[in-house]
């Protein structure tokens, strides 16, 4: 079995890599999202906008302690 990072002979301790390094590697891919399968459903997208305004309407609160109503 060969690493599917770089190819090389898969290590038994690191299965299905072949060390540290490479598990590592694509833990770090899985923790940037590069392996998130984009979404094009409609849905999705406003969600994702909603949410985002959520943020930034929240971040701008944090920003500003004036605007925050107790």
């Amino acid at each position: 079995m060969s690493c599917p990072i770089c190819g090389d002979n898969s290590a038994t301790t690191y299965r299905p890599f072949c060390s540290r390094r490479c598990a590592d590697r694509d833990l770090a891919r899985w923790l940037n999202g590069s392996y998130a399968v984009p979404s094009t459903a409609p849905e999705d997208m406003e969600e994702a906008a909603d949410a985002f305004e959520e943020a930034l309407s929240r971040d701008a609160l944090l920003d500003d302690p004036t605007k925050l109503r107790h």
